[in-house]
Protein backbone atom coordinates (compact mmCIF):
# COMPACT_ATOMS: atom_id res chain seq x y z
CA UNK A 1 0.00 0.00 0.00
CA UNK A 2 1.51 3.63 -0.62
CA UNK A 3 1.56 6.10 1.50
CA UNK A 4 -1.02 8.94 0.25
CA UNK A 5 -3.30 5.19 -0.06
CA UNK A 6 -2.13 4.16 3.71
CA UNK A 7 -3.13 8.51 4.25
CA UNK A 8 -6.82 7.94 2.64
CA UNK A 9 -7.42 4.70 4.18
CA UNK A 10 -6.64 6.10 7.64
CA UNK A 11 -8.50 9.07 7.33
CA UNK A 12 -11.65 7.26 6.01
CA UNK A 13 -11.40 4.35 8.51
CA UNK A 14 -11.45 7.10 10.98
CA UNK A 15 -14.02 9.30 9.30
CA UNK A 16 -16.46 6.35 9.21
CA UNK A 17 -16.11 5.84 13.21
CA UNK A 18 -16.76 9.59 14.23
CA UNK A 19 -19.11 9.58 12.11
CA UNK A 20 -21.03 6.67 13.46
CA UNK A 21 -20.06 8.38 16.73
CA UNK A 22 -21.57 11.51 15.99
CA UNK A 23 -24.71 9.72 14.68
CA UNK A 24 -24.69 8.00 18.00
CA UNK A 25 -24.09 11.14 20.02
CA UNK A 26 -27.39 13.25 17.92
CA UNK A 27 -29.21 10.01 18.82
CA UNK A 28 -28.68 10.16 22.13
CA UNK A 29 -29.60 13.86 22.31
CA UNK A 30 -33.24 13.84 20.76
CA UNK A 31 -34.86 11.04 23.02
CA UNK A 32 -32.94 13.21 26.04
CA UNK A 33 -34.13 16.41 24.75
CA UNK A 34 -37.59 15.46 24.93
CA UNK A 35 -37.40 13.84 28.68
CA UNK A 36 -35.76 16.81 29.92
CA UNK A 37 -37.05 20.37 30.86
CA UNK A 38 -35.48 23.63 30.80
CA UNK A 39 -33.12 22.71 33.87
CA UNK A 40 -32.37 19.50 32.56
CA UNK A 41 -30.90 20.59 29.36
CA UNK A 42 -28.80 23.09 31.09
CA UNK A 43 -27.51 20.36 33.69
CA UNK A 44 -26.97 17.67 31.05
CA UNK A 45 -24.82 20.14 28.59
CA UNK A 46 -22.82 21.77 31.51
CA UNK A 47 -22.27 17.97 32.02
CA UNK A 48 -20.46 16.70 29.27
CA UNK A 49 -19.22 19.86 28.15
CA UNK A 50 -16.75 20.23 31.33
CA UNK A 51 -16.18 16.72 31.01
CA UNK A 52 -15.03 17.36 27.18
CA UNK A 53 -12.68 20.02 28.00
CA UNK A 54 -10.82 18.59 30.99
CA UNK A 55 -10.64 14.86 29.18
CA UNK A 56 -7.85 16.66 26.96
CA UNK A 57 -6.27 17.94 29.68
CA UNK A 58 -6.07 14.41 31.55
CA UNK A 59 -4.33 13.60 28.72
CA UNK A 60 -1.97 16.89 28.56
CA UNK A 61 -1.60 16.11 24.80
CA UNK A 62 -0.16 12.82 25.48
CA UNK A 63 -1.91 11.16 22.68
CA UNK A 64 -0.78 13.47 19.71
CA UNK A 65 3.16 13.43 21.12
CA UNK A 66 2.80 9.51 21.16
CA UNK A 67 1.59 8.92 17.86
CA UNK A 68 4.09 11.61 16.40
CA UNK A 69 6.83 9.60 18.33
CA UNK A 70 6.20 6.46 17.89
CA UNK A 71 5.86 6.85 14.23
CA UNK A 72 9.23 8.53 14.15
CA UNK A 73 10.77 6.18 15.69
CA UNK A 74 9.46 3.33 13.71
CA UNK A 75 10.52 5.35 10.53
CA UNK A 76 13.98 5.43 11.78
CA UNK A 77 13.44 1.63 13.26
CA UNK A 78 13.96 1.78 16.73
CA UNK A 79 10.61 0.33 17.56
CA UNK A 80 12.00 -0.98 21.19
CA UNK A 81 12.23 2.99 21.82
CA UNK A 82 8.93 3.38 21.10
CA UNK A 83 7.61 0.89 23.73
CA UNK A 84 9.43 2.16 25.90
CA UNK A 85 7.46 5.85 25.56
CA UNK A 86 4.34 3.99 25.20
CA UNK A 87 4.64 2.34 28.55
CA UNK A 88 5.46 5.60 30.05
CA UNK A 89 2.40 6.78 28.29
CA UNK A 90 0.24 4.52 30.12
CA UNK A 91 1.96 4.78 34.10
CA UNK A 92 1.18 8.90 33.63
CA UNK A 93 -2.39 7.60 32.19
CA UNK A 94 -3.20 5.29 35.16
CA UNK A 95 -2.18 8.43 38.20
CA UNK A 96 -3.68 11.50 36.47
CA UNK A 97 -6.97 9.68 35.68
CA UNK A 98 -7.48 8.97 39.61
CA UNK A 99 -6.50 12.88 40.15
CA UNK A 100 -8.64 14.41 37.68
CA UNK A 101 -11.62 12.20 38.56
CA UNK A 102 -11.25 13.13 42.21
CA UNK A 103 -11.14 16.97 40.77
CA UNK A 104 -14.09 16.82 38.82
CA UNK A 105 -16.00 15.48 41.66
CA UNK A 106 -14.88 17.51 44.27
CA UNK A 107 -15.02 20.33 42.42
CA UNK A 108 -18.28 20.42 40.84
CA UNK A 109 -20.69 22.44 42.97
CA UNK A 110 -18.37 25.48 43.18
CA UNK A 111 -18.46 25.39 39.25
CA UNK A 112 -22.11 24.86 38.88
CA UNK A 113 -22.58 27.62 41.12
CA UNK A 114 -20.62 30.03 39.83
CA UNK A 115 -22.27 29.51 36.03
CA UNK A 116 -25.43 29.56 37.69
CA UNK A 117 -26.64 26.37 37.22
CA UNK A 118 -26.38 24.81 40.55
CA UNK A 119 -28.45 21.92 39.30
CA UNK A 120 -26.07 20.46 37.28
CA UNK A 121 -23.55 19.59 40.22
CA UNK A 122 -25.10 15.90 40.28
CA UNK A 123 -24.88 15.08 36.77
CA UNK A 124 -20.78 16.74 36.87
CA UNK A 125 -19.83 14.46 39.59
CA UNK A 126 -22.28 11.24 37.99
CA UNK A 127 -20.20 11.76 34.65
CA UNK A 128 -16.62 12.37 37.04
CA UNK A 129 -15.70 8.38 36.96
CA UNK A 130 -15.13 8.71 33.49
CA UNK A 131 -11.69 10.24 33.57
CA UNK A 132 -10.60 7.37 35.08
CA UNK A 133 -10.38 5.16 31.90
CA UNK A 134 -10.29 7.68 29.34
CA UNK A 135 -6.72 8.97 29.68
CA UNK A 136 -5.17 5.04 29.46
CA UNK A 137 -7.81 5.21 26.36
CA UNK A 138 -6.95 7.78 24.91
CA UNK A 139 -2.72 6.83 25.25
CA UNK A 140 -3.53 3.64 23.58
CA UNK A 141 -5.58 5.85 20.25
CA UNK A 142 -2.82 7.80 20.29
CA UNK A 143 0.63 4.37 20.05
CA UNK A 144 -2.14 2.87 17.25
CA UNK A 145 -2.57 5.59 15.07
CA UNK A 146 1.31 6.37 15.51
CA UNK A 147 1.38 2.50 14.18
CA UNK A 148 -1.05 3.93 10.97
CA UNK A 149 -4.01 1.48 12.42
CA UNK A 150 -6.68 3.24 12.78
CA UNK A 151 -9.12 0.58 13.24
CA UNK A 152 -8.91 -0.14 16.55
CA UNK A 153 -9.51 3.60 17.44
CA UNK A 154 -12.35 3.43 15.32
CA UNK A 155 -14.20 0.39 16.50
CA UNK A 156 -13.53 1.85 20.44
CA UNK A 157 -15.43 5.00 19.77
CA UNK A 158 -18.46 3.24 17.99
CA UNK A 159 -18.26 0.54 21.06
CA UNK A 160 -18.15 3.84 23.20
CA UNK A 161 -20.76 5.35 22.16
CA UNK A 162 -22.77 2.64 21.78
CA UNK A 163 -22.84 1.29 25.57
CA UNK A 164 -22.68 5.18 26.42
CA UNK A 165 -25.98 6.38 24.21
CA UNK A 166 -28.30 3.63 25.19
CA UNK A 167 -27.25 3.83 29.05
CA UNK A 168 -28.02 7.10 29.29
CA UNK A 169 -31.29 7.34 27.56
CA UNK A 170 -32.19 3.55 29.69
CA UNK A 171 -31.24 5.28 32.84
CA UNK A 172 -33.14 8.68 32.26
CA UNK A 173 -35.93 7.13 31.50
CA UNK A 174 -36.04 4.62 34.40
CA UNK A 175 -35.87 7.62 36.63
CA UNK A 176 -38.02 9.45 35.05
CA UNK A 177 -40.63 6.95 35.05
CA UNK A 178 -39.77 6.63 39.29
CA UNK A 179 -40.56 9.97 39.78
CA UNK A 180 -37.14 11.63 40.06
CA UNK A 181 -37.27 15.32 39.17
CA UNK A 182 -34.64 16.56 36.28
CA UNK A 183 -31.28 16.86 38.44
CA UNK A 184 -31.41 13.18 38.81
CA UNK A 185 -32.47 12.81 35.43
CA UNK A 186 -29.26 14.54 34.07
CA UNK A 187 -26.98 12.43 36.33
CA UNK A 188 -28.39 9.29 35.08
CA UNK A 189 -27.89 10.29 31.65
CA UNK A 190 -24.07 11.56 32.40
CA UNK A 191 -23.23 8.67 34.26
CA UNK A 192 -23.70 6.69 30.82
CA UNK A 193 -20.13 8.33 30.10
CA UNK A 194 -18.83 6.25 32.83
CA UNK A 195 -20.35 2.85 31.22
CA UNK A 196 -18.88 3.92 27.72
CA UNK A 197 -15.46 4.05 29.32
CA UNK A 198 -15.94 0.74 29.76
CA UNK A 199 -16.90 -0.46 26.70
CA UNK A 200 -13.87 1.05 24.77
CA UNK A 201 -11.31 -0.04 27.17
CA UNK A 202 -12.33 -3.97 26.77
CA UNK A 203 -11.97 -2.93 22.97
CA UNK A 204 -8.37 -1.39 23.07
CA UNK A 205 -7.12 -3.32 25.73
CA UNK A 206 -8.25 -6.35 22.94
CA UNK A 207 -6.62 -4.99 20.51
CA UNK A 208 -3.24 -4.51 22.37
CA UNK A 209 -2.85 -8.02 23.47
CA UNK A 210 -3.46 -9.18 20.18
CA UNK A 211 -0.71 -6.63 18.58
CA UNK A 212 1.52 -7.54 21.44
CA UNK A 213 1.80 -11.37 20.75
CA UNK A 214 1.92 -10.56 16.73
CA UNK A 215 4.84 -8.82 17.29
CA UNK A 216 6.34 -11.29 19.78
CA UNK A 217 6.28 -13.68 17.09
CA UNK A 218 8.59 -11.51 14.73
CA UNK A 219 10.78 -10.92 17.33
CA UNK A 220 10.37 -7.57 17.18
CA UNK A 221 10.77 -7.17 21.41
CA UNK A 222 14.21 -7.32 22.70
CA UNK A 223 14.71 -8.12 26.23
CA UNK A 224 18.59 -7.06 25.87
CA UNK A 225 17.65 -3.02 24.40
CA UNK A 226 18.98 -0.17 26.19
CA UNK A 227 16.56 1.05 28.81
CA UNK A 228 15.24 4.67 28.64
CA UNK A 229 15.48 6.50 31.54
CA UNK A 230 11.71 7.02 33.13
CA UNK A 231 12.25 10.93 33.91
CA UNK A 232 14.39 11.68 30.25
CA UNK A 233 10.83 9.82 28.34
CA UNK A 234 8.82 12.45 30.17
CA UNK A 235 10.83 15.40 29.84
CA UNK A 236 10.92 14.31 26.30
CA UNK A 237 7.06 13.66 25.90
CA UNK A 238 6.10 16.83 27.86
CA UNK A 239 7.90 19.32 26.19
CA UNK A 240 6.07 18.08 23.33
CA UNK A 241 2.92 17.32 24.70
CA UNK A 242 2.03 20.62 26.55
CA UNK A 243 2.11 23.16 23.52
CA UNK A 244 -0.08 20.37 21.64
CA UNK A 245 -2.47 19.63 24.69
CA UNK A 246 -3.13 23.60 24.18
CA UNK A 247 -3.04 23.31 20.54
CA UNK A 248 -5.68 20.66 20.42
CA UNK A 249 -8.21 21.45 23.19
CA UNK A 250 -9.59 24.91 21.15
CA UNK A 251 -12.70 23.60 20.44
CA UNK A 252 -13.78 21.91 23.84
CA UNK A 253 -12.43 25.04 25.57
CA UNK A 254 -14.08 27.39 23.29
CA UNK A 255 -17.61 25.51 23.88
CA UNK A 256 -16.65 25.48 27.83
CA UNK A 257 -15.92 29.39 28.06
CA UNK A 258 -19.54 29.30 26.08
CA UNK A 259 -21.28 26.96 28.38
CA UNK A 260 -19.77 29.04 31.36
CA UNK A 261 -20.64 32.33 30.64
CA UNK A 262 -23.91 32.25 28.74
CA UNK A 263 -26.14 32.39 31.61
CA UNK A 264 -23.69 35.02 33.13
CA UNK A 265 -23.93 37.28 30.37
CA UNK A 266 -27.45 36.91 28.82
CA UNK A 267 -29.16 36.56 32.66
CA UNK A 268 -28.82 40.55 32.58
CA UNK A 269 -30.71 41.21 29.48
CA UNK A 270 -33.07 38.64 29.04
CA UNK A 271 -33.94 36.81 32.25
CA UNK A 272 -32.39 33.89 34.28
CA UNK A 273 -34.87 31.73 32.85
CA UNK A 274 -34.43 32.82 29.28
CA UNK A 275 -30.66 32.42 29.59
CA UNK A 276 -30.84 28.58 30.77
CA UNK A 277 -33.06 28.20 27.88
CA UNK A 278 -30.46 29.34 25.34
CA UNK A 279 -27.73 27.51 27.07
CA UNK A 280 -30.32 23.96 27.00
CA UNK A 281 -30.45 25.14 23.05
CA UNK A 282 -27.01 25.52 22.82
CA UNK A 283 -25.36 22.63 24.76
CA UNK A 284 -27.86 19.82 23.52
CA UNK A 285 -28.99 21.03 20.28
CA UNK A 286 -26.69 23.20 18.09
CA UNK A 287 -23.09 21.90 19.18
CA UNK A 288 -25.10 18.21 18.26
CA UNK A 289 -26.06 19.79 14.58
CA UNK A 290 -22.66 21.38 14.54
CA UNK A 291 -20.46 18.24 15.50
CA UNK A 292 -21.41 16.58 12.36
CA UNK A 293 -19.50 18.68 9.56
CA UNK A 294 -16.09 18.74 11.73
CA UNK A 295 -16.07 14.80 11.58
CA UNK A 296 -13.78 14.42 8.62
CA UNK A 297 -11.25 17.41 9.29
CA UNK A 298 -10.65 15.13 13.11
CA UNK A 299 -10.43 11.73 11.28
CA UNK A 300 -7.81 13.20 8.69
CA UNK A 301 -6.33 15.53 11.76
CA UNK A 302 -5.38 12.26 13.77
CA UNK A 303 -4.39 10.33 10.87
CA UNK A 304 -2.16 13.60 9.09
CA UNK A 305 0.20 13.50 12.34
CA UNK A 306 2.24 10.78 12.04
CA UNK A 307 2.17 10.99 7.94
CA UNK A 308 3.56 14.41 8.07
CA UNK A 309 5.54 13.76 11.03
CA UNK A 310 7.57 10.48 9.76
CA UNK A 311 7.72 12.85 6.11
CA UNK A 312 9.27 15.87 8.45
CA UNK A 313 11.99 13.60 9.84
CA UNK A 314 12.72 12.24 6.60
CA UNK A 315 12.81 16.05 4.96
CA UNK A 316 10.96 14.69 2.00
CA UNK A 317 9.96 17.82 1.20
CA UNK A 318 7.94 17.11 -2.13
CA UNK A 319 5.58 14.06 -0.12
CA UNK A 320 5.49 17.43 2.47
CA UNK A 321 3.82 19.51 -0.04
CA UNK A 322 1.38 16.97 -1.58
CA UNK A 323 0.56 15.80 1.75
CA UNK A 324 -0.45 19.34 3.06
CA UNK A 325 -2.18 20.41 -0.25
CA UNK A 326 -4.01 16.99 -0.06
CA UNK A 327 -5.47 17.37 3.63
CA UNK A 328 -6.31 21.17 3.07
CA UNK A 329 -8.14 20.71 -0.01
CA UNK A 330 -9.94 17.34 1.43
CA UNK A 331 -11.18 18.93 4.42
CA UNK A 332 -12.50 22.21 2.59
CA UNK A 333 -14.24 20.31 0.05
CA UNK A 334 -15.95 17.57 1.77
CA UNK A 335 -16.64 19.72 4.90
CA UNK A 336 -18.43 22.39 2.74
CA UNK A 337 -21.79 21.09 1.45
CA UNK A 338 -22.31 19.06 5.14
CA UNK A 339 -22.21 22.88 6.34
CA UNK A 340 -24.27 24.49 3.92
CA UNK A 341 -26.95 21.73 3.92
CA UNK A 342 -27.25 21.74 7.95
CA UNK A 343 -27.16 25.68 8.04
CA UNK A 344 -29.72 26.24 4.74
CA UNK A 345 -32.42 23.11 6.74
CA UNK A 346 -31.87 23.92 9.99
CA UNK A 347 -35.05 25.02 11.28
CA UNK A 348 -36.48 21.69 9.60
CA UNK A 349 -33.47 19.69 11.79
CA UNK A 350 -34.88 21.30 14.57
CA UNK A 351 -38.28 20.26 13.56
CA UNK A 352 -37.49 16.74 13.40
CA UNK A 353 -35.09 16.19 15.94
CA UNK A 354 -36.23 18.24 18.86
CA UNK A 355 -39.32 19.24 21.38
CA UNK A 356 -39.93 22.32 19.51
CA UNK A 357 -38.89 24.83 16.88
CA UNK A 358 -37.17 27.38 19.55
CA UNK A 359 -33.62 27.89 18.76
CA UNK A 360 -33.14 27.11 15.13
CA UNK A 361 -31.16 30.75 14.74
CA UNK A 362 -28.92 29.52 17.18
CA UNK A 363 -28.15 25.86 14.92
CA UNK A 364 -28.16 27.77 12.27
CA UNK A 365 -25.10 30.13 12.94
CA UNK A 366 -23.18 27.65 15.16
CA UNK A 367 -23.13 25.36 12.29
CA UNK A 368 -22.24 27.57 9.52
CA UNK A 369 -19.02 28.96 11.91
CA UNK A 370 -17.89 25.24 11.34
CA UNK A 371 -16.70 25.63 8.39
CA UNK A 372 -13.50 27.34 10.32
CA UNK A 373 -13.37 24.91 12.80
CA UNK A 374 -12.38 22.48 10.12
CA UNK A 375 -9.54 24.78 8.59
CA UNK A 376 -8.23 25.53 11.86
CA UNK A 377 -8.28 21.34 12.98
CA UNK A 378 -6.63 20.41 9.81
CA UNK A 379 -4.01 23.41 9.63
CA UNK A 380 -3.44 22.67 13.30
CA UNK A 381 -2.72 19.47 13.14
CA UNK A 382 -0.33 19.71 10.18
CA UNK A 383 1.89 22.49 12.58
CA UNK A 384 1.75 19.31 15.42
CA UNK A 385 3.40 16.98 12.76
CA UNK A 386 6.23 19.19 11.88
CA UNK A 387 7.15 20.05 15.25
CA UNK A 388 5.82 23.74 15.42
CA UNK A 389 3.50 22.80 18.68
CA UNK A 390 4.53 25.65 20.10
CA UNK A 391 4.01 28.23 17.69
CA UNK A 392 0.52 26.75 17.24
CA UNK A 393 0.11 27.20 21.10
CA UNK A 394 0.75 30.43 20.99
CA UNK A 395 -1.65 31.17 17.58
CA UNK A 396 -4.67 29.04 19.95
CA UNK A 397 -3.54 31.54 23.17
CA UNK A 398 -4.80 34.40 20.41
CA UNK A 399 -7.81 33.04 19.08
CA UNK A 400 -9.15 32.31 22.64
CA UNK A 401 -8.01 35.83 23.50
CA UNK A 402 -10.09 37.32 20.76
CA UNK A 403 -13.21 34.65 21.80
CA UNK A 404 -13.40 35.87 25.16
CA UNK A 405 -13.12 39.39 24.48
CA UNK A 406 -15.49 39.19 21.85
CA UNK A 407 -18.08 37.13 23.60
CA UNK A 408 -18.44 39.72 26.02
CA UNK A 409 -18.26 42.57 23.82
CA UNK A 410 -20.47 41.13 20.94
CA UNK A 411 -23.11 39.55 23.50
CA UNK A 412 -23.56 43.41 24.73
CA UNK A 413 -25.20 43.69 21.61
CA UNK A 414 -26.11 40.80 19.67
CA UNK A 415 -26.83 38.36 22.54
CA UNK A 416 -26.17 34.99 22.05
CA UNK A 417 -25.48 35.23 17.95
CA UNK A 418 -22.61 37.81 19.47
CA UNK A 419 -21.61 34.61 21.40
CA UNK A 420 -21.77 32.27 18.50
CA UNK A 421 -19.77 34.76 16.41
CA UNK A 422 -16.91 34.94 19.20
CA UNK A 423 -16.31 31.66 18.44
CA UNK A 424 -16.27 31.36 14.55
CA UNK A 425 -14.33 34.92 14.95
CA UNK A 426 -11.57 33.10 17.41
CA UNK A 427 -11.59 29.87 14.75
CA UNK A 428 -10.96 32.52 11.93
CA UNK A 429 -7.84 34.35 13.79
CA UNK A 430 -6.15 30.75 14.55
CA UNK A 431 -6.38 29.38 10.68
CA UNK A 432 -5.14 32.57 9.38
CA UNK A 433 -1.85 32.74 11.70
CA UNK A 434 -1.59 28.93 11.05
CA UNK A 435 -1.63 29.18 6.99
CA UNK A 436 0.52 32.08 7.29
CA UNK A 437 2.91 30.00 9.58
CA UNK A 438 2.92 26.85 6.83
CA UNK A 439 2.99 29.15 3.77
CA UNK A 440 6.70 29.88 5.14
CA UNK A 441 7.48 26.38 5.77
CA UNK A 442 6.42 24.50 2.57
CA UNK A 443 4.99 26.11 -0.98
CA UNK A 444 1.47 24.77 -1.37
CA UNK A 445 -1.60 26.03 -2.83
CA UNK A 446 -5.35 25.02 -1.59
CA UNK A 447 -7.16 25.72 -4.55
CA UNK A 448 -5.01 28.44 -6.55
CA UNK A 449 -7.21 30.41 -9.11
CA UNK A 450 -10.30 28.40 -8.45
CA UNK A 451 -11.38 29.72 -5.46
CA UNK A 452 -14.14 31.83 -7.80
CA UNK A 453 -15.92 28.19 -9.33
CA UNK A 454 -15.89 27.38 -5.59
CA UNK A 455 -17.40 29.85 -4.32
CA UNK A 456 -19.94 29.77 -7.14
CA UNK A 457 -20.91 26.48 -5.89
CA UNK A 458 -21.54 26.98 -2.50
CA UNK A 459 -23.55 30.01 -3.35
CA UNK A 460 -26.15 28.09 -5.91
CA UNK A 461 -26.11 25.22 -3.87
CA UNK A 462 -27.00 27.15 -0.54
CA UNK A 463 -29.16 29.37 -2.52
CA UNK A 464 -31.35 26.92 -4.04
CA UNK A 465 -31.46 24.57 -1.05
CA UNK A 466 -32.33 27.25 1.08
CA UNK A 467 -35.47 27.87 -1.47
CA UNK A 468 -36.37 23.80 -1.46
CA UNK A 469 -36.32 24.03 2.29
CA UNK A 470 -38.93 26.85 2.38
CA UNK A 471 -40.74 25.25 0.01
CA UNK A 472 -40.64 22.21 2.25
CA UNK A 473 -42.23 23.62 5.59
CA UNK A 474 -45.01 24.35 3.71
CA UNK A 475 -45.63 20.39 3.66
CA UNK A 476 -46.89 20.82 7.10
CA UNK A 477 -49.98 21.82 5.78
CA UNK A 478 -50.75 18.77 3.85
CA UNK A 479 -49.37 15.69 6.57
CA UNK A 480 -47.86 15.21 9.74
CA UNK A 481 -45.21 17.89 11.03
CA UNK A 482 -42.57 15.22 11.54
CA UNK A 483 -43.01 13.74 8.29
CA UNK A 484 -43.14 16.78 6.11
CA UNK A 485 -39.18 17.97 8.14
CA UNK A 486 -38.11 14.53 7.30
CA UNK A 487 -38.98 14.70 3.56
CA UNK A 488 -37.39 18.41 3.20
CA UNK A 489 -34.17 17.09 5.24
CA UNK A 490 -33.75 14.82 2.38
CA UNK A 491 -34.46 16.66 -0.20
CA UNK A 492 -32.90 19.64 0.79
CA UNK A 493 -29.53 17.80 1.58
CA UNK A 494 -29.52 15.53 -1.91
CA UNK A 495 -30.09 18.85 -3.90
CA UNK A 496 -27.12 20.32 -2.04
CA UNK A 497 -24.83 18.10 -2.12
CA UNK A 498 -25.43 16.97 -5.81
CA UNK A 499 -25.78 20.60 -7.00
CA UNK A 500 -22.42 21.84 -5.20
CA UNK A 501 -20.58 18.30 -6.94
CA UNK A 502 -21.66 19.15 -10.08
CA UNK A 503 -20.91 22.46 -10.02
CA UNK A 504 -17.15 21.74 -8.49
CA UNK A 505 -16.67 19.58 -11.66
CA UNK A 506 -18.44 22.19 -14.05
CA UNK A 507 -16.59 24.78 -13.35
CA UNK A 508 -13.23 22.83 -13.24
CA UNK A 509 -12.81 23.28 -9.25
CA UNK A 510 -12.44 19.51 -9.48
CA UNK A 511 -10.16 17.44 -12.24
CA UNK A 512 -9.31 14.09 -13.71
CA UNK A 513 -5.63 14.51 -12.15
CA UNK A 514 -7.08 15.43 -8.41
CA UNK A 515 -9.97 13.06 -8.91
CA UNK A 516 -6.88 10.32 -9.39
CA UNK A 517 -5.52 10.84 -6.27
CA UNK A 518 -9.00 9.95 -4.50
CA UNK A 519 -9.90 6.70 -3.04
CA UNK A 520 -11.24 4.04 -5.98
CA UNK A 521 -15.24 3.99 -4.31
CA UNK A 522 -14.95 7.98 -4.63
CA UNK A 523 -13.07 7.68 -8.26
CA UNK A 524 -16.01 5.07 -9.92
CA UNK A 525 -18.70 7.82 -8.70
CA UNK A 526 -16.64 11.10 -9.76
CA UNK A 527 -15.52 9.92 -13.12
CA UNK A 528 -18.50 9.68 -15.17
CA UNK A 529 -20.02 12.97 -13.97
CA UNK A 530 -16.20 14.51 -15.52
CA UNK A 531 -18.07 14.14 -18.91
CA UNK A 532 -20.33 17.28 -17.61
CA UNK A 533 -17.08 19.04 -17.32
CA UNK A 534 -16.34 21.61 -20.52
CA UNK A 535 -13.37 20.37 -23.02
CA UNK A 536 -11.98 24.07 -22.87
CA UNK A 537 -11.79 23.04 -18.70
CA UNK A 538 -10.03 19.96 -18.90
CA UNK A 539 -7.70 21.17 -21.55
CA UNK A 540 -6.42 23.86 -18.69
CA UNK A 541 -5.47 21.16 -16.35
Amino acid sequence: MSKKESFVKGTLILAAAALVARVLGLAQRVPLEHLFNVTGNAAFAQANTVYLMLLPLATAGIPSTLSKMVSERYALNRPHEAQQVYRAALIFAAVVGVLMSAILYIGAPYYADYAKVPESTLAIRAIAPALLLFPSIAMMRGYFQGRNNMMAGGISQIVEQIARVSTAILLAYILLKQGYDNTWIAAGASFGSVLGSVGAFGIMLYYAIKMRRTEEKVALYDSNAARLPLLGIYKDIFKLSIPIVLSSVTVPVVSFIDTTFIVPLLSGQTGLEEAIRALGIYGNRAISVAGIPPVLAIALSTSLIPIISAAYARKDEQHLQRQVTLAMRISILTGTPIVVSLVVAAYSINGLLFSSLDGSGIVAMLTAGTIFQITMMTTNSILLGMGKSRISMYYVLAGILVKLAASFLLSKVFGIYGIIGATALCFIVITLLNLRMLKSIVSFTIMGKRWGGFAVAVLASGGIGYGLNEAGIMLTRLMPDRVAYLITCLVVGAAVVIIYLVLLIVLGVLGRQEIAGYPRVLQKVLNPLMRLQPARVRASE
